[in-house]
């Protein structure tokens, strides 16, 4: 019998830290762009957007990549490079006197956050046995949910009684500390570190279409479906992916491996996510609209409202890691989506008058429903997965998140603005109060939004009921081949 191997802890409680200051600064600037704008003379807030833009564009073009990284190089030196980067983009956009060095410092600090989740998840699925994977996972859900919703809550608090710089100047000192232990504490942790060839054609083809349908879906959201710009970054955008997913399929060492989509739990997981990704941005978009335009609540009370949700959400993620371990991942995605789509249609119903307190609920109650599904389902889909194919699975979920993301997104703001538009020219063509005109005509347009996510969060609800649990276990050779320790090598 095989002794089983102790996870190494030590390891995954440096990425752990890493990747959570990482995470973190994704949402940090969002409620911090007015002020932005203020500081640095800028009018159009399509060009602030790009603070948030630009990082997700980056995270878009990189994680694809990450697989060849992952299985390439050792896990200490990637995450000493990521963390390297993100010290050195941060202490930029502390200091940065222009926008246009502000904006090329938040690609840095992207640079090397893009490379953070993919190495982190890679580590957990091969540290734990699919048995304990759940729990493990779990926790990774803690980084991945909590850190990006409790940044609006501080980024709030900050720019109302300091400058927006304190925000990169808290988050130095912080980032320092886990690329200090990585250079110092580290140990290898080596996932197939082969000699493999970087195909320069697959990441042309892959930087251009991840980042054509990256920027032109999300300029879309501000500068409109009929724009040139927009259409043309979408259209090379599409033709590059297609070309790059055929060039994959005929790879012997793809950049990204598309032929995992044959393990149907995995396509399944993916799909969900999806979906899951398109209706959660209703309320990452639609919320800080409704609760500062229209309710006229301020950034910081904004923050704040949103917090009951982050810590329900971090409480939650081990739990339900733990119920993913016991019970399985379909009962807990159709229990977690019901309460999406329920809540989502009662978001639907808001107008201007609900009562804070009731949107804090509603919204808590929600977040509840989403930590009992993403990571779950997440895991069940890498759960079917041959241990070689991880780098590949993880570099997939995080690269449609960002996409799906994106798409969502625009979609979504589109389906806002054109009722928007719409219900103010009835207000208008009826004879109703000029002065209420826009507010009651953008309640109509959120409500609508979150109507038509109803719709979006139902059809992940259905593919749930279609998940199942996976059947074959990797062997101990594979096992040996994929995941092994060594000591520190200079």
């Amino acid at each position: 019998m095989t002794e089983e191997k102790k996870p190494p802890y030590g390891v995954i409680a440096i990425l752990f830290a890493g990747a959570f200051v990482a995470i973190f600064n994704q949402t940090l600037l969002n409620i911090a762009l007015p002020s932005i704008m203020l500081d640095f003379g800028i009018s159009n807030p399509s060009t602030a957007q790009w603070l948030i833009t630009g990082y997700m564009l980056v995270n878009g073009i990189l994680i694809p990549a990450s697989a060849y990284f992952i299985q390439r190089y050792s896990n200490r030196s990637i995450f000493i490079l990521a963390m390297s980067l993100f010290v050195l983009g941060t202490l930029i956009a502390g200091i940065a006197p222009t926008f246009g060095v502000l904006l090329a410092a938040r690609m840095i600090q992207a640079s090397g956050s893009a490379l953070m989740m993919p190495l982190l998840m890679n580590v957990m699925l091969a540290a734990f046995p699919v048995e304990k994977r759940g729990a493990a996972m779990g926790l990774f859900g803690l980084v991945m949910i909590v850190a990006p919703a409790i940044g609006p809550t501080l980024s709030g608090f900050i720019v109302e009684h300091y400058s927006w710089r304190v925000l990169f100047f808290i988050v130095l000192p912080i980032a320092l500390i886990p690329l200090g232990l990585g250079i110092f504490k580290l140990n290898n942790l080596t996932f197939q570190n082969r000699e493999l060839s970087l195909d320069k054609m697959s990441l042309i083809l892959s930087t251009l279409g991840f980042g054509g349908i990256l920027y032109g879906f999300s300029a879309a959201g501000q500068d409109g479906w009929d724009d040139s710009l927009v259409v043309g970054t979408i259209i090379i955008g599409a033709v590059s992916l297609v070309m790059f997913i055929l060039r994959q399929l005929k790879l012997s060492e793809p950049l990204l491996e598309f032929r995992i989509y044959k393990y149907p739990m995995f396509a399944l997981s993916s799909a969900i996510s999806i979906v899951l990704s398109i209706s959660m941005f209703s309320a990452m978009i639609l919320m800080p609209i409704y609760i500062q335009t229209i309710k006229g609540i301020s950034p910081f009370e904004s923050g704040l409202l949103m917090l009951p949700g982050a810590l329900v959400m971090g409480i939650m993620s081990p739990i339900t890691g733990r119920l993913f371990d016991k019970y399985g991942a379909k009962i807990l995605a159709a229990i977690g989506m019901t309460i999406v789509v329920i809540s989502t249609y009662y978001f639907s119903q808001l107008s201007i008058a609900s009562s804070y307190v009731f949107i804090m609920v509603l919204y808590t109650i929600r977040m509840l429903g989403i930590s009992m599904v993403m990571m779950p389902v997440m895991t069940n889909g890498l759960n079917t997965l041959p241990m070689r194919a991880y780098p590949h699975g993880t570099a997939m979920n995080n690269t449609l998140q960002q996409v799906s993301g994106a798409i969502g997104s625009a979609l979504l703001i589109t389906i806002m603005n054109k009722r928007t538009t719409a219900t103010a020219n009835e207000l208008a063509a009826s004879g109703a109060d000029p002065a209420g005109i826009m507010n009651n005509a953008m309640m109509d347009g959120i409500n609508f939004t979150f109507f038509v996510s109803t719709f979006i969060a139902g059809v992940a609800l259905l593919l749930a009921f279609f998940i199942r649990k996976p059947e074959s276990q990797p062997t101990e050779e594979e096992k040996k081949s994929v995941y092994k320790q060594e000591p520190v090598t200079e």
